[in-house]
């Protein structure tokens, strides 16, 4: 009987138990035990139903692309409830000089793949505009040395495609600024086309190419999620495994290894595992670790993590239908707001709301959110309030209103920052992990932040010590 401790009850130690479940009901040759520091299970994963609005705590999605967490949600019978985002309303803004502006069509990520739109917006000067055209020449390049997405996107387009678009739509992901997080673990795909093809325009024309020669499928949703919320993943992972197998409540100190296996103190006690999954924030990992590996636990400390802050806004049918159409927008830093973005929730998934309600999802991530972040909630739903005045304008009167509701969700150091050297730094890691048989890592922290990436590092952290 192989014994597996999990330390973390978030969405990747959840994955990781639904397999070791599934193996224990068929092979019964595992036992495992899952140790939570928090009273719930499902870290980030937290929805809340008010006034008939289906309210995200945390993630309110995830991206389609990815199969990983909707291969779950059928695996624990949720594939019924998979919804998919509103795409032919989809149009997401740009708050720029002060007024929003639309992307334009056929831009993706940061990368134009339809000339006249782009030429034909406002979003860009004319001086980004020809870097555009001109990037269309750039040679293939092999670049033996990560650098910043800043960096990157700049030698091909100029810094006001950093500062309008690369910067926001990476806040809006990472919570940090592009200016520090590593092109080769963020944008690994945009590096390969620089190196394959140079001109990133090129390469994409490419592929668009490729594409539309090939049979037409209907193009899936940009973005998945549950009918009822996220946070009901969690709960259907939780209702098929063995209660018994759960501990709440439930802080690990530290682990050890010890006579062929690991022991997991628990402070006062101590219990004894073949092997063991940590599924903490790096941060975390590296204080339980820090006794097994002072090497180890170095590299995982210098995994840096920034803080977010959610908050949730409902109004009335006059907001709803005073509201541009479209997903939301986003606010670039050379803006000078503390909001980072907002969402239109019942633009984005229209079973989220009741058709006379407008249900907005802002959102402050790192410097920004520490800046309001001793705040009061109600101190910070005013700060919401006023930006979006300022930014949506006067014309929406009943923004000046009472929401009909307001939530503030706060997540301290929950998203993790992949700096320059990102990759260079889980080799070492990977390394250093591989000397010590039996422990397998997962979370955020190491290959994607997204819950897709984290069901992944779950079950392949599970498959591992099984096999």
């Amino acid at each position: 009987m192989t014994r597996i401790a999990i330390i973390g009850g978030g969405i990747s130690g959840l994955a990781a138990a639904f397999d070791l479940e599934q193996r224990r009901q068929t092979a019964h040759d595992v036992e495992y035990t899952l140790y939570e520091s928090s009273s719930r299970l499902g870290g980030v994963l937290r929805t809340e139903c008010v006034d008939g609005c289906v309210v995200e705590a945390g993630p309110d999605s995830f991206v389609t692309e990815k199969p990983w967490a909707a291969d779950l949600c059928r695996s624990v019978g949720l594939g019924d409830q998979l919804i998919g985002s509103n795409d032919a309303d989809r149009k997401t803004y740009i708050l720029t000089r002060g007024r929003l502006v639309e992307m334009p069509d056929g831009l993706m990520f940061m990368v134009p793949t339809k000339i006249l739109p782009t030429g034909l917006s406002p979003l860009f000067s004319w001086k980004t505009k020809l870097r555009m055209a001109q990037e269309l020449f750039h040679p293939p390049r092999a670049v033996n040395h990560d650098e910043s997405v800043a960096d990157f996107v700049e030698r091909h387009y100029g810094q006001e495609m950093v500062d309008r678009l690369a910067d926001p739509l990476l806040s809006g992901i990472y919570g940090g600024e592009s200016s520090s997080l590593s092109v080769r673990a963020v944008l690994q795909r945009f590096a390969e086309m620089e190196r394959t093809h140079g001109s990133l325009g090129r390469a994409m024309l490419a592929a668009h190419k490729r594409m539309s020669s090939g049979p037409r499928k209907p193009a899936p949703p940009l973005f998945t999620s549950l009918r009822n919320g996220m946070q009901s993943l969690a709960e259907t992972i939780v209702s098929r495994l063995n209660a018994a197998s759960l501990r709440t409540d439930t802080p690990v100190k530290a682990i050890q290894p010890e006579s062929g296996g690991w022991t997991v103190s628990l402070g006062a006690q101590a219990e004894h595992f073949d092997a063991v999954i940590v599924a903490l924030p790096a941060s975390a990992t590296a204080n339980v670790l820090h006794d097994v590996s002072s090497d180890l636990s170095a590299e995982l400390g210098a995994i840096q993590y920034s803080s977010s802050i959610t908050v949730a806004l409902a109004y009335d049918l006059e907001v709803r239908q005073a509201l541009p159409p479209g997903f939301g927008f986003l606010v670039p830093r050379s803006e000078e707001k503390r909001l980072l973005a907002a969402t239109f929730v019942h633009n984005k998934f229209p079973q989220r709301a009741p058709e006379d309600r407008a249900l907005l999802r802002c959102f402050f991530a790192g410097s920004n959110a520490e800046s309001v972040w001793d705040l009061t909630d109600e101190q910070i739903v005013g700060v919401v309030r006023e930006e979006l005045q300022q930014i949506l304008g006067p014309q929406i009167r009943g923004l000046r209103a009472e929401p009909l509701f307001a939530r503030v969700y706060k997540w301290k150091s929950a998203m993790a920052q992949y700096g320059v050297g990102h990759l260079e730094r889980l080799e070492r890691i990977e390394i250093l992990r591989k000397a010590l048989p039996g422990l397998a890592l997962a979370g955020n922290g190491y290959r994607g932040i997204g819950v897709p990436d984290c069901v992944r590092s779950g079950r392949e952290a599970a498959k591992e010590l099984l096999t």
